[in-house]
């Protein structure tokens, strides 16, 4: 299967390859988001830890308690949706992959270049659904604890 690729598929070829090129670079500063967050939780579960230790009244334990709950759910989301985003990413490298093998050995892939971008959008859609999960999660801990306070 021997093909030659002229300089004008080439050139046409890379023009397709652009835009899933751009969705990696918005998937990778969504990465970037969810991994920052992932650190937040991960700092703030280590003081309420360091919390449950020195605390003796019953009320603020039991708060305490809570709070470190809601931090593990929000962590599980978070890991989930960047899970969910790197499938996502790789799916779209798969694509490019695929598209310039295709172009160079002459196979019809397009139907494998859509089933990977159909993929990539579905398991895009999940993390921004875990995000938006966690998102409001943390905003309703954070609706509880400054109801705890004006108790």
């Amino acid at each position: 299967m021997e093909s030659i690729v002229s300089i004008t598929d080439l050139s046409h070829l890379i023009q397709l390859a652009v835009a899933p090129v751009f969705l990696l670079a918005g998937i990778a500063g969504f990465l970037n988001v969810m991994s920052g967050r992932l650190g937040r939780i991960v700092d703030r579960s280590r003081v309420v830890e360091q919390r449950v230790i020195t605390v003796t009244n019953e009320i603020f334990s039991t708060r305490i308690h809570k709070e470190l709950n809601a931090l593990r759910r929000r962590m599980t989301l978070i890991n989930w949706s960047i899970g969910f985003c790197t499938i996502s990413a790789l799916l779209v490298c798969l694509l490019v992959v695929t598209l310039f093998v295709g172009s160079y050995w002459s196979v019809n892939v397009g139907i494998i270049i859509a089933v990977f971008f159909v993929l990539a959008m579905f398991a895009l859609i999940a993390a921004l659904l875990l995000f938006i999960k966690e998102t409001l999660l943390a905003t309703k801990a954070l609706r509880g604890s400054s109801e705890f306070i004006e108790d």
